[in-house]
């Protein structure tokens, strides 16, 4: 007999519809029905209930979070209350990654797309469901928000002068929506961000062999680096709060040129740690050549947060001698 999941009858949400599409990827509820009432005998009959009866238990499969009192979080470190999607996540969220995916994931993998996909998705269904403000008393959001699929979903119900018809076809659509979404950003992260990852950690492994001075990060291919060299950095130094901060970051770019790039003070900041020479700022070719004394070069931007050159030995030139300067 197929399993049964119930979840609330009425107008329905983000956080429940995703929560039950993510069980249905599971083997133990995959092809199960999806009840929707208010009645507690016929939640009784379920073998899994989100988003209603009043109680939070993982041990007999119960994953409401509207009863006084339930402040869970998705783990220490975290303060944005769970909905139901985040408690099914917090607990399936391994085994959903896995299924969505369908191919070999180490644990280590496992674990790093487990926390990204909670923090870059699933906390901000979270923090909408349960009203929080993601803005509350700081510049830095509490949590981040950047689909619109909550909106979305709350459009999927009846509009207030029209009849509900069927709601259950309405919450399929609901549970097809959020599923998209989170299939995408899986695929996303597994297949492409975790990639880069590996490209920074390689990178900035071999940081003392590009300059002595461990400050210069090169990589041998492009890719999305600034975010995975935050996270990377920050684990460096607090295992080593004495370790040399980064001031450069060396790729190639698409025109087979290498790109100098200065970090930034704080992710997102368009200030540099150390930016590249106010006397190379807004110069290009022969004459930028002539006054850094580096064959090859191509531009340094007049913020002097990125510059060029012809070769991967020139980038490394201009990074090293930026250094010493102002």
């Amino acid at each position: 007999m197929p399993k049964i999941i119930g979840t609330h009858s009425g107008s329905f949400h983000c956080d429940e519809a995703l929560a039950c599409f993510m069980l249905r990827q599971l083997d133990e509820f995959k092809g199960a029905k999806v009840v929707r009432s208010r009645d507690p005998a016929t939640l009784d009959t379920c073998d899994i209930v989100v988003d209603v009866g009043g109680v939070y238990s993982h041990e007999t499969k119960r994953y409401d979070h509207h009863q006084r009192g339930f402040d869970e979080q998705f783990s220490n470190g975290y303060k944005t209350k769970l909905s139901s999607a985040g408690l099914i996540y917090k607990h399936f969220g391994k085994d959903v990654i896995r299924a969505i995916l369908n191919e070999p994931v180490s644990d280590n993998e496992a674990d790093i797309l487990y926390k990204k996909i909670y923090e870059s998705f699933i906390e901000g269904i979270d923090g909408i469901d349960n009203g929080i403000s993601q803005y509350p008393e700081s510049i830095e959001p509490a949590y981040r928000e950047s689909t619109g699929l909550s909106a979305r979903i709350g459009r999927l119900n009846p509009w207030w002068n029209q009849p509900e018809g069927d709601m259950d076809a309405r919450f399929a659509q609901a549970m097809d929506v959020t599923g998209s979404e989170l299939q995408e950003r899986v695929r996303y992260y597994a297949l492409a961000w975790l990639p880069g990852r590996k490209i920074v950690e390689e990178g900035f492994n071999n940081r003392f062999d590009v300059d002595k001075s461990g400050q210069i990060v090169l990589f041998e291919q492009f890719c999305p680096w600034k975010e995975h060299l935050d996270a990377i950095e920050e684990e460096a130094l607090a295992k080593d709060s004495e370790a040399p901060k980064l001031f450069y970051v060396l790729y190639p770019d698409t025109s087979n040129s290498w790109r100098v790039q200065a970090v930034a003070e704080r992710p997102g900041s368009f200030k540099s740690r150390h930016p590249l020479p106010e006397a190379w700022r807004g110069v290009r070719d022969e004459a930028l050549s002539e006054r850094s004394g580096v064959e090859g070069c191509i531009f340094v931007h007049q913020s002097g947060f990125i510059g060029g050159n012809k070769t991967r030995d020139g980038a490394l030139e201009l990074a090293r001698k930026a250094l010493t300067m102002e």
